[in-house]
């Protein structure tokens, strides 16, 4: 995984992207009818139900536009809201609220929703010995939000990217010329550029994890799109050889039959493509 000083500079390319995108050379509305010297505040109105994600986000995009505004905060991140709650109060210059308003609600929106969605699987696992994990299927650009609000969702974060684990799926399998070839060159490589990654090796079937388990130095075995008997299956062949997952097509219907076969994790997608953004607005008082 990538360390913290790694994430806060996702975080924040995020923010300075955010700005340049939506102030760009200024906010011209707001210069246009309101004084340099207006000050104002607002609060954060929740319209709707679920998990609280992205406040201290928020206070981040604040101090960026305006290192002067003040943000007193109610409600931290991972609490369950409803309607009508009130996250924060924001105080300071008008023209500065204005600014970071935008950005602020779309990271807050976005992370809520996820933070909801992750904590509706969390809740379904409960009494099992497995986590749910994110996947890289996120929105490009924001990446490191979206992990973010997983894990304050009670979820744990996959690999970030390409470059700080290794995953030998199917093509990579195949292009190498078999689930053995990729994993003892994946092995040359590694010891050749005095890298240290963890190696997840996918199977599509049972025969496959019998071939992977031959291989010494497996950190996990992502069962790909496997039913429950034979995920069963896999599991109880696998052991304590190394770390089991699975994956593929699994939904709130079935995730709790998948944990119930023993692994390790299960990865979803859905946590960050398939999700509803939660109704927020900023609002002046």
């Amino acid at each position: 995984m990538i360390s913290e000083q790694q994430f806060q500079t996702e975080l924040d390319i995020i923010i300075q992207n955010g700005i340049r995108e939506d102030i760009g050379p200024g906010d011209y509305s707001s210069l246009a009818c309101i004084p340099n010297s207006a000050v104002g505040r607002a609060k954060l109105l929740v319209k709707d139900k679920g998990i609280i994600a992205g406040v201290a986000f928020a206070k981040m995009i604040a101090e960026r536009v305006d290192s002067s505004l003040q943000m007193e905060i109610f409600i931290e991140d991972g609490a369950t809201v409803k309607y009508g709650d009130v996250a924060f109060h924001l105080f300071g210059s008008s023209q500065s609220i204005l600014k970071a308003e935008r950005l602020l609600l779309n990271s807050m929106q976005r992370m809520s929703a996820i933070a909801t969605k992750t904590n509706e699987f969390v809740q379904l696992l409960e009494g099992t010995k497995t986590q749910i994990l994110d996947t890289r299927k996120t929105t490009p650009g924001f990446r490191a939000c979206e992990k973010w609000a997983v894990k304050i969702g009670g979820g744990a974060n996959h690999r970030f990217a390409l470059y700080d684990m290794i995953m030998l799926k199917d093509n990579h399998n195949d292009f190498a010329g078999g689930i053995t070839a990729a994993i003892n060159k994946t092995k040359q490589y590694l010891e050749q550029h005095k890298l240290d990654l963890k190696i997840i090796v996918e199977a599509r079937d049972l025969k496959e994890v019998e071939e992977i388990i031959q291989n010494e130095g497996i950190h996990r075995i992502l069962l790909d799109n496997f039913n429950f008997d034979d995920t069963c299956k896999a599991v109880a062949k696998i052991g304590t050889i190394c770390q089991t997952e699975s994956s593929g097509n699994i939904n709130e219907n079935t995730i709790r039959h998948y944990a119930e076969c023993g692994v390790n994790f299960i990865s979803s997608g859905a946590l960050t493509h398939s999700v509803y953004n939660m109704d927020l607005s900023l609002k002046a008082f």
